[in-house]
């Protein structure tokens, strides 16, 4: 377990039964660097109380009444700009984990997580980093696979930045982005290259935006399916 921050990460628990989020919020509760300050049965209800509460984080399942979750993340993220939104869900179907990913979730994660396993997963969340549940990489590179493969008309410039999506990099951030692709945390990187930790959050903001990309996700997507890996 990683150790507590000096002040507990606030939880927003999204869920349509009831038993599990009191479970899941017993659970959390055990753990002091934890405040589940809130729950919601809903999409309406979950924008509400996420409006309300302002929690640090939101565990959202994606099969919710009327409106998914995955439908429901624009909304939420409006009501709690600052929150890290996780999804936590029964769902393996990797047109879930890709629209999660594009509606701007910071994770994915199945509900058969060890709950140590969730734990950390929200302490990293919390330092920026995206987190997709280890059954769900595959699919995830699939998905990409994909969506690269599908037919688009475009430019000549496109075609010659989708041909090199790393000639914009410099050696270093090539190294960073390698990082990366291998599921390393920024300690772990800055540790292996000998350099500080936030010098390497900011070559990551500056691979993400080289890369044209929102999130550690999809940049490790990217170098895997061009073989930096």
């Amino acid at each position: 377990m990683l150790s507590s921050p000096s002040a507990p990460i606030r939880i927003l628990v999204v869920d349509d039964h009831s038993l599990f989020r009191r479970g899941l919020t017993a659970l959390l509760s055990r753990e002091p660097q934890f405040e589940v300050i809130g729950d919601a049965a809903d999409a309406g209800q979950a924008q509400r109380r996420a409006q309300e509460l302002q929690p640090d984080v939101i565990l959202l399942d994606n099969h919710l009444p009327g409106v998914n979750g995955v439908d429901a993340l624009p909304a939420l993220r409006e009501a709690a700009p600052q929150a890290r939104i996780l999804m936590l869900t029964v769902s393996e179907d990797e047109r879930d984990l890709a629209a999660a990913l594009r509606g701007g979730a910071c994770g994915y994660l199945l509900k058969t997580i060890e709950g140590d396993r969730l734990a950390a997963a929200i302490e990293r969340a919390m330092r920026g980093e995206s987190i997709v549940a280890d059954e769900m990489t595959g699919k995830l590179v699939a998905a990409y696979r994909d969506a690269a493969s599908a037919p688009v008309r475009d430019t000549p410039a496109q075609e010659t930045a989708a041909a090199t999506p790393f000639d914009a990099l410099s050696p270093r951030e090539l190294e960073i982005l390698r990082g990366i692709a291998h599921g390393a945390s920024n300690k772990e990187i800055g540790r292996n290259l000998g350099i500080a930790e936030t010098t390497v959050k900011n070559h990551v903001q500056q691979v993400l935006r080289k890369l044209n990309v929102s999130s550690r996700v999809h940049a490790a997507v990217i170098a895997t399916e061009g073989g930096l890996t």
